[in-house]
């Protein structure tokens, strides 16, 4: 029950038993085009504008005998010593969710043609994000479901518990990626298992609700990194009684730290330091759980405040540079009181990800 897990989205990354896993390109691919990636609002939502890689598709295999599914994103390519800003990224990709049940875990990899791992570092963030219902924190976005950074953060089951999905959900993965290595790779994959069960279940599953609490606030996450010491606070309102079940963070490389507190109660609910290399890159984000205790109250109408800090040691300015998410599960006191939040999805955003995964079954 130590290890949990953030995305860094971002994540990124989240609690009682997420164990964490570290991943210890010939030119950039043909037929690349300009056009807008990122939405208006969102957490690890950029709103820039990048080219667009061609090629890359979304494919689901699904174990049905292991209650598993398995989620592909690829093939990409990635020509060394490129930044987010100037690689051409995935379109935002859509997945239907194939069944009605919970999903449990999600194991993030990146991976080459043979499914061998390639460096995590390369992925700078990959969010899940339901359109069907929209955060319980932040309703101007869809509800963010799972994140995941560099970290490869490992997202592990919390026995008896579960993210409630209906048959049909519409799921958009947005993607980033680069590479700040010597070494080009071609043909990679980002890959993420996803554990289910579903309505055949014979044990109950409690529904929890990601909770992504965010120096943005409600606005995006992404924000310039200014040269030296530098702090963001972000503040966000609670609006349903319940209980965390644990946190981790999200950050970007010169991290150091990020809080989180509970301003109406004067409590400190969360201190994660951030573990870097000697050269500022981030390594990993620590967890803390409130599960073996009955989870961490929270009541509606406590104001929870986020504070990042960095140490930016380049003396300059990095565009983009930073995020700081702290992400939790929440169980609500009441479960039918989000019920309403449910509604139909809204149109794509672009044509080009209006592509749904090539099913597999095993």
């Amino acid at each position: 029950m130590k290890s949990l897990a953030a995305a860094s989205i971002f994540a990124l990354a989240s609690f009682p038993a997420f164990a964490r896993q570290q991943s210890s390109p010939p030119a950039s691919g043909t037929g690349m085009e300009q056009m807008h990636h990122g939405h208006e609002s969102g957490f690890m939502e950029e709103g820039m504008s990048h080219e667009i890689a061609k090629g890359v598709v979304l494919d689901q295999k699904i174990d049905s005998s292991a209650h598993a599914i398995v989620l592909r994103i690829g093939p990409i390519s990635l020509p060394a010593h490129t930044s987010h800003m100037k690689m051409p990224q995935p379109p935002p990709l859509y997945w239907t969710i194939p069944f009605s049940g919970w999903l449990v875990a999600y194991h993030p990899a990146m991976v080459d043609p043979k499914g061998d791992p390639v460096p995590g570092r390369m992925l700078h963030h990959v969010a899940f994000w339901n359109e069907n219902r929209p955060d319980f924190l932040c309703a101007n976005k869809p509800e963010h479901i799972f994140g995941a950074g560099g970290e490869l953060t490992q997202w592990a089951q919390i026995p008896g518990f579960g993210y409630r999905v209906e048959k049909g959900d519409r799921i958009r993965i947005d993607t980033m990626i680069y590479n700040p290595t010597d070494i080009s790779y071609r043909g990679v994959y980002l890959q993420v298992k996803i554990p289910y069960l579903d309505d055949a279940t014979p044990a109950p599953v409690k529904d929890f609700y990601p909770a992504w609490m965010d120096v943005g606030s409600c606005g995006n996450s992404g924000y310039d990194l200014p040269a030296g010491p530098s702090k963001k606070v972000g503040e966000v309102a609670v609006k349903y009684d319940g209980v965390l079940l644990g946190v981790g963070g999200h950050m970007h490389d010169y991290a150091k730290q990020i809080v989180l507190e509970d301003m109406t109660k004067k409590e400190t609910l969360a201190t994660l330091e951030a573990k870097t290399d000697a050269n500022g890159h981030l390594l990993s984000m620590p967890i803390v759980t409130f599960y073996a205790t009955g989870g961490e109250k929270l009541a509606a109408g406590d104001q929870l405040k986020i504070t990042a800090t960095y140490d930016n040691t380049t003396g300059k300015m990095l565009p983009d540079g930073a995020m700081g998410i702290v992400v939790g599960y929440f169980v609500p006191t009441d479960n039918s009181a989000l019920a309403p939040l449910r509604h139909a999805a809204m149109p794509m955003h672009h044509p080009h990800a209006m592509q749904q995964p090539m099913p597999h079954d095993n």
